[in-house]
């Protein structure tokens, strides 16, 4: 279920699309009441169908809402589209995991020699 910049999900209009996996299509989309951009996470039509799935994405919404940490996602919304449910959280941007352990140190080094040390890694930005 790809969805084109300019799709609305309730007042969400989407800007991008930024990934994909097991769970779902992630996009950039923009709040324009609070005038900030958002990530949404639409669980793809077939999965919808599937009650696993859904108990899965519904229960991922419920955990990380109930949550409020700096190291967490803030999820802000949830809704259906066609069909489709879908997680409207805040919008990080930087690394992905993947990526950043493709960047971990081989074994033995020293955490000084890591480069997550060297450019000071930490909590997620506010």
């Amino acid at each position: 279920m790809a969805l084109s910049a300019g799709t609305r999900l309730g007042p969400y209009e989407v800007v991008a699309l930024i990934g994909a996996g097991g769970m779902g299509e992630v996009y950039r989309a923009r709040d324009p009441r609070l005038g900030r951009d958002v990530a949404i996470k639409v669980l793809p039509t077939a999965y919808s169908a599937d009650p696993d799935r859904l108990r899965r994405f519904e229960q991922e919404a419920r955990a990380a809402a109930a949550l409020n940490h700096p190291n967490i996602l803030a999820v802000y919304d949830i809704g259906t589209h066609n069909n489709a449910p879908y997680i409207v959280s805040e919008l990080l941007e930087g690394e992905t995991i993947r990526d950043r352990l493709a960047r971990a140190p081989a074994a033995g080094a020293t955490r000084e020699s890591a480069p997550a040390a060297r450019a000071g890694v930490g909590p997620r930005p506010h």
